[in-house]
């Protein structure tokens, strides 16, 4: 399911650098809920991850070592040891555990390529965290967490339903 279109174009005005301090402190607060993340990369840890949602002209990629995020348009992205493709919607699910990952492999709703052992640790990793973003993010929001997160959780509920 991909994003709507305006919600999309929005994200894609965004300047880089202001979009990459949204990703910094997302990806902060993620690390801040999940600090064993990255341990079960042994020695994957090193390598660059990147993440292309299909839905966006956007890039991230992930230094676990660093413990850091970059963000990039698509074409100025660097070179990755192993890279995952799809809506961001899709991503998102996969990264919470709420679908099967081999599922949309082998229907190619999502695309890996590279260094497909570090992306079966990464897996492992992300698998053990139990990631709930409604509920690791709402502490952004600060008073008005409780709104946040039951939005968020609502949100989240029609995004999947759109993917079953």
């Amino acid at each position: 399911m991909p994003l709507p279109r305006a919600l999309a174009a929005l994200i894609d005005r965004t300047p880089l650098p202001v979009a990459q301090k949204a990703t910094d402190l997302i990806f902060a607060r993620a690390l801040q809920q999940h600090p064993g993340l990255f341990d079960r990369l042994g020695e994957h840890a090193g390598k660059a991850f990147g993440f292309r949602p299909t839905d966006l002209d956007l890039y991230f990629v992930v230094h676990p070592s660093a413990a850091m995020i970059r963000l990039y348009r698509p074409r100025q992205a660097p070179p990755v040891a192993a890279s995952i493709s799809g809506p961001l919607v899709t991503l998102l699910a996969l990264l919470e555990g709420q679908i099967d990952g081999d599922a949309l492999f082998f229907s190619r709703s999502v695309t890996v390529t590279g260094d497909m052992e570090a992306i079966l640790a990464l897996r492992n990793g992300l698998d053990d965290c139990g990631f709930d973003l409604p509920r690791d993010l709402s502490g952004l929001a600060g008073p008005l967490a409780l709104p946040f997160r039951l939005i968020a959780e609502k949100v989240r509920a029609r995004a999947l339903a759109g993917l079953a």
